[in-house]
């Protein structure tokens, strides 16, 4: 294979270059292009690339693609370009930074105009070497970019030793961002390592208006991608003017994760002790002798004749009941099943400890003694211990008690608090609502506190059901508190069906004697005898002027009085008035 005969060619192949505008975000301006190779034939240009690296030829063929670049580009209006170099371009042979140098400079323009990405096609094993050789180009003037960090072979070695002016986020990290807590958490601490080293960041496939939006509340300066720019032969002057139009300006939700990673992937089997089991035919006397064979159990499964679990025999309980006189000569040769605790907890080996624990909320609570049978396709795995599931479950409710509630799982005082300062500091039009139950402590009394958190749970529920995902933003600041920051222009239609379908649910929580009487009974907080209305729901809201407030407390502080009037007035739903 070998070069062809025009100046850009490459086995018969010849290719042209497009140019994809990079965008400021705080202007909104057009302030770069990307160069990009596109071959003729319409063949991929990886597969062009790669095509050239198997000749040995990768540098000249990218080093052609610089020449074209730089020849056909507008410079009069056009702003920077980034040009692709692979770490081979820079690294082939001792000259190969002086040729990029010419291939430069042959455009006649100054070479502050440029910024090499160094692309992630290539395993960096010298980040120092690497470093040396862009020296030359960063006295010349070059501005140097890493791309596609967060995929590939990009890494913090290399981000930290190069020292790039420019970091291009991996559209796998930016696309979609608006609906992952997972990205917008790495992106995050990117952001804050970019602010450290001194790094511009670029955030890479923008496709769409709300990812659009979390970029730049992220403070990211620029942005690439489809929605802002399409790459073209002709530079673009400015970005597509539907790029930042979002539905009435609203300000996108951050998406936040419901659980912390690393929990999503327990499940049952991480948990499970192997262990013998005995078949609902073993005798007292057999399993007798397997506890002592096995002293670290329990209790032991018993399984029917296919291994599907049927009970549990529990260790204390066995041993007590085989240690009364004459226990072994009458019941020795007995079915071991006369003992067995016929309904014990079984779990799946794929279920999520998330799922699992709902065990613990359970009232029947022997399976802190007995632990729990873990099954494959409703056979018998193994077993699991109670204090390994309580420790786990544990370890979940304090990670994500670090951001949200533990109860709800909803954004707890900090969270609300930035986002009540996002909508402020972009002066967006909001309603903050403020969420309290009527009545609490005396059902909370009365029924205890397992009921009294299904009935935040159902709070939390309704008020998740009526808003909107994209722009309301549900937090709970504790207890039976909840605070709704709400964009959607219907604000108070939504509120009004919240208070009344709560309301209506939350009768099934009461017994139905005091459904029936219409109050509570109890004591007051002198210890005599009292009645309390069943409890409802009451929000307060304020609904700011944009620019009207500059501090997220004095929203907080004007819901909460907004809420007291509602209750104090016993309304479902109280507007507090300019």
């Amino acid at each position: 294979m070998a070069m062809g005969a025009g100046p850009y060619e490459l086995a018969g192949t010849d290719f042209g270059m497009v140019f994809q505008p990079i965008v400021r975000l705080d202007t909104q301006r057009v302030v770069a292009h990307e160069a990009l190779m596109r071959p003729h034939d319409g063949q991929s240009p990886l597969a062009l690339l790669d095509a050239a690296r198997d000749l040995g030829r990768l540098g000249e063929l990218e080093t052609l693609a610089v020449r074209s670049a730089t020849s056909s580009f507008d410079f009069a209006s056009g702003g920077l370009l980034f040009v692709n170099l692979s770490v081979h371009a820079v690294l082939q042979n001792p000259r190969r930074p002086q040729q990029v140098l010419e291939s430069l400079q042959s455009s006649g323009h100054d070479l502050r105009r440029f910024v090499i990405e160094i692309t992630e096609r290539d395993i960096v094993e010298d980040s120092g070497r690497l470093a040396h050789a862009l020296g030359f180009l960063r006295a010349a003037g070059v501005r140097i970019a890493l791309d596609d960090f967060g995929n590939g072979h990009s890494n913090f070695e290399l981000w930290h030793e190069l020292a790039p002016e420019f970091v291009k986020l991996d559209r796998y990290l930016v696309h979609r961002i608006a609906e992952s807590g997972g990205r917008l958490s790495i992106v995050k601490a990117l952001v804050q390592v970019a602010e450290s080293l001194g790094t511009e960041l670029v955030a890479e496939g923008v496709e769409d208006g709300q990812d659009l939006r979390i970029v730049q509340d992220l403070g990211i300066p620029y942005a690439q991608g489809y929605l802002l720019g399409r790459p073209n032969a002709q530079i673009a002057l400015q970005a597509s003017s539907e790029a930042f139009r979002t539905e009435g300006g609203k300000l996108p939700v951050m998406p936040r994760s419901a659980r912390p990673n690393s929990f999503r992937r327990i499940t049952a089997e991480h948990l499970m002790i192997e262990a013998p089991c005995l078949r609902d035919d073993a005798s007292n006397t057999d399993a007798e002798q397997l506890f002592r064979n096995n002293p670290q159990l329990p209790a032991l499964p018993v399984v029917d004749g296919h291994g599907v679990p049927l009970g549990l025999l529990n260790r204390r309980v066995f041993n007590e009941r085989m240690a009364m006189p004459f226990a072994r000569e009458l019941s020795g040769r007995k079915p071991c099943t006369l003992h067995m605790h016929t309904a014990p907890v079984v779990c799946d080996v794929g279920q999520s400890i998330d799922a699992m624990s709902e065990i613990l909320l359970g009232e029947d609570q022997r399976y802190l003694s007995d632990g729990f049978i873990i099954v494959e396709g409703g056979r018998y795995r193994g077993v699991g211990a109670s204090e390994a599931l309580v420790r786990r479950v544990t370890e979940l409710r304090i990670e994500a008690a670090r951001y949200a509630n533990p109860l709800t799982l909803l954004p707890g005082n900090i969270p609300i608090t930035e986002h009540i300062g996002r909508l402020l500091e972009g002066k967006q039009e909001f309603a903050a609502a403020y969420c309290d139950l009527n009545s609490f402590k005396p059902f909370n009394d009365q029924y205890g506190y397992f009921r009294g958190d299904r009935m935040i749970q159902l709070v939390a529920t309704t008020l998740a059901r009526h808003a909107d995902p994209r722009w309301d933003f549900v937090g709970h600041v504790g207890g039976d508190d909840f605070v709704v920051l709400l964009q959607s222009e219907d604000w108070q239609a939504r509120c009004e069906r919240v208070v009344a379908e709560f309301n209506a649910a939350a009768m099934a929580l009461f017994d139905p004697e005091d459904v029936a009487r219409g109050v509570l009974e109890g004591e007051d907080r002198s210890g005599r005898y009292a009645t309390f209305a069943l409890t409802t729901l009451a929000i307060g809201v304020v609904h700011p002027l944009p620019g009207q407030f500059t501090s997220a407390e004095e929203i907080a502080s004007l819901a909460a009085s907004a809420k007291r009037q509602a209750k104090r007035q016993q309304r479902g739903v109280f507007v507090l008035s300019q």
